[in-house]
């Protein structure tokens, strides 16, 4: 049964297509003898003469099978460039994934020192930036004590340097005694310097970090942290002199020290700031541990030692006797 169903089916199709091409035929006809002069509603029998007529059905069978040769051409050209478009959308598509292959690639060989982190710019307290991505994953994960531990070995030597303040200032307690205002400036040079060393520690180590700067530009760097250091120093030495003298009623020589060890001091902070990281760079140590605080500690005790030894050249200049 179920075959004679299949059959009826495939028969019924069958004469559904022989109609449909007869129908196709016989509008073709009737065009061409609309075409040829035949007037579709003349009567019965000169329209079935005008059909069978033989080169009226040989025309008419050479013009329907152009027309089928010429859909099946334009079917084929369709397929074609179907066909065409697609492999040049699968081309595209392969070397897009290639392209994506190839920057993963250098991504993944690129160095950790290339990579581009965000660096807080420190005040006295001189925070500094991470050393590479791992250790920025680490840090999350990491203890307290481990942080302590790994941190407190260096600020132990840092603090030992930090005790020359103290011998600086026995050193030169005779000049206190007797010019006790420059110890109301002592405070104020510490953190200056710390203020200065930290923006340029700071700086370098996010251009660092960056991949803005490398080892071989130390010596520029240098230089122009240095130089900036300086203008900034006879900025705030012009404004804080005066204003200690006039406003706050200090001495004029103690003022004229003030305003003269502000640029050496800004410089000297400068400059201890950006060559530190280049310092820790080579030799292969961390920066964002090390840089900052050792900067602190040089700055405090040579600021300091430039400042008394300034006061005495200046009290000396002023003609007094220490």
């Amino acid at each position: 049964m179920c075959r004679a169903h299949s059959s009826t089916k495939s028969s019924t199709r069958c004469c559904s297509h022989r109609v449909h091409r007869s129908l196709a035929s016989l509008i073709i006809y009737t065009s061409l003898l609309v075409l040829s002069g035949v007037s579709t509603s003349s009567s019965p029998s000169v329209l079935v003469s005008a059909l069978k007529n033989p080169s009226l059905l040989a025309f008419v069978k050479k013009t329907s099978i152009n027309n089928n040769v010429n859909n099946h051409n334009k079917i084929n050209m369709s397929k074609k460039e179907s066909s065409s478009v697609l492999g040049e959308l699968k081309e595209t598509i392969k070397s897009q994934a290639a392209e994506i292959d190839r920057l993963k690639r250098q991504l993944s060989s690129t160095p950790a020192s290339k990579t581009v982190k965000k660096v807080p710019s420190g005040g006295h307290a001189h925070g500094a930036p991470a050393g590479d991505n791992e250790e920025i994953l680490d840090y999350k994960t990491k203890s307290f004590y481990s942080i302590a531990y790994e941190r407190v070995w260096w600020l132990a030597i840092f603090l030992v340097s930090l005790s020359f303040t103290a011998i600086i200032m026995n050193g030169f307690e005779h000049t206190l005694s007797k010019q006790i205002e420059l110890a109301y400036f002592v405070p104020l040079m510490a953190g200056h310097g710390g203020n200065t060393g930290g923006q340029a520690v700071g700086t370098v180590l996010s251009a660092l970090s960056a991949g803005v700067i490398t080892r071989q530009d130390a010596g520029r760097v240098i230089m122009k942290e240095a130089m900036s250091g300086l203008i900034m120093g006879i900025i705030l030495g012009a404004m804080v002199g005066p204003i200690s003298h006039y406003v706050m009623g200090i001495s004029m020589h103690v003022a004229t020290v003030v305003s003269v060890t502000f640029p050496l001091l800004s410089t000297i902070a400068a400059f201890l700031g950006s060559a530190l990281p280049f310092v820790c760079v080579i030799l292969g140590l961390d920066p964002a541990v090390i840089a900052a605080p050792a900067m602190t500690s040089f700055v405090d005790v040579t600021g300091l030692l430039c400042y008394f030894l300034i006061a005495n050249k200046i009290f000396q200049l002023f003609g007094m006797e220490l």
